[in-house]
């Protein structure tokens, strides 16, 4: 009921506590370095749904963030903008259903010719504990 109630009023995703499991894909390493699986509990809101991917909280990412949001039916899009464009570029999409959000953020760093990407899915676990 609650679900339906999230999807009636326009918002894209149902705030909650979301188990989010985030892969980072980057094609040209080794096989047994290729690839990064973190997991982590957090509560989200519809309107911190640009914060879902990890690999933005890191260091070399400082100064950057999604921007310029674009709806369209369950699917949400962003593109990655830095406070110096030479850091990264990058577009992420996001793709929201009853209690799960699976989404990508492909990601260029700029002067280094360097590309990869972080895959998450996450699936509510119910709702966020209280502050």
């Amino acid at each position: 009921m609650l679900c339906t109630v999230a999807w009636a009023s326009g918002e894209a995703v149902e705030a909650g506590s979301y188990e989010i499991t985030a892969e980072i894909a980057m094609p040209h390493l080794e096989e047994n370095l290729r690839y990064a699986t973190t997991r982590e509990r957090r509560c989200l809101r519809a309107r911190e749904l640009s914060s879902v991917f990890p690999i933005l909280h890191h260091p070399s990412l400082e100064g950057c963030n999604l921007d310029s949001e674009r709806r369209r039916g369950d699917t949400i899009r962003y593109r990655l903008v830095c406070a110096s464009p030479q850091v990264a570029t990058g577009t992420a999409r996001l793709d929201a259903g009853p209690g799960r959000i699976a989404g990508v953020l492909e990601i260029k760093m700029g002067g280094k010719n360097m590309t990869f990407a972080q895959r998450i899915e996450a699936v509510r676990q119910g709702e966020c504990e209280p502050p």
